[in-house]
């Protein structure tokens, strides 16, 4: 992604935005904080330039966050047989079970990997919801799924519905309860919930 900043005439930066991103990307696979002053330090970029380019830790965090997500999802579909609602809710279904087998930033800091995650206002969740909302449409083009809901609607149903269900605090006995998140994503997508054990249909 270009950002207007690493074009201003005068002294070129030591490292690029997308370099400042990979070795957060690589502090938080490595579960260790994402501090932007180490960052700075280790790529020889003034602090002035990484707030130029990400503002705060947390648009730093929520960009790598939704890049490493949409990789993630997309790599899923691509390893995941079949076509139409069942193949779609698998897909779902595994990128579920990876993000709430993940600790990282959410056991270091839950209340800010909340807001960062499931923020409107910030880019995991509309970045999030766009993607599935393509993962439809294809399907819908291809001519292998029917939504019973708006294509918009229905992704951002989906993606909320996860957000409950991974992120949220334990108060309802919900967060990591992925066999319940499946099956109600199954009837978001039409499939009845005893089909949710199919993996695509053919």
């Amino acid at each position: 992604m270009t950002n207007a900043a690493t074009t201003r005439p005068g002294r070129p930066a030591a490292a690029t935005r997308d370099e400042v991103l990979t070795l957060a990307r690589g502090r938080f696979l490595a579960a260790e904080r994402v501090d932007m002053k180490a960052l700075a330090r280790e790529l020889g970029l003034a602090r002035a330039t990484m707030h130029r380019w990400f503002g705060t830790r947390e648009e730093l965090l929520g960009e790598m966050l939704a890049d490493l997500a949409e990789e993630r999802l997309l790599a899923i579909r691509r390893r995941t047989p079949g076509s139409g609602a069942g193949a779609l809710l698998e897909c779902f279904d595994r990128f579920n079970r990876e993000l709430a087998a993940t600790k990282g930033l959410l056991a270091q800091e839950r209340e800010r990997a909340f807001r960062i995650l499931s923020s409107g206002a910030g880019a995991v969740q509309p970045r999030m919801v766009a993607l599935v909302e393509r993962m439809i449409d294809e399907e819908i083009e291809a001519g292998h799924f029917r939504a019973r809901i708006a294509p918009p609607t229905l992704a951002y149903a989906i993606v909320r519905l996860a957000e409950s269900f991974l992120y949220n605090d334990a108060m309802y006995g919900i967060r990591g309860d992925t066999e319940r998140l499946r099956e109600l994503e199954a009837v978001l997508l039409g499939l009845e919930p005893r089909r949710t054990e199919l993996t695509a249909e053919r």
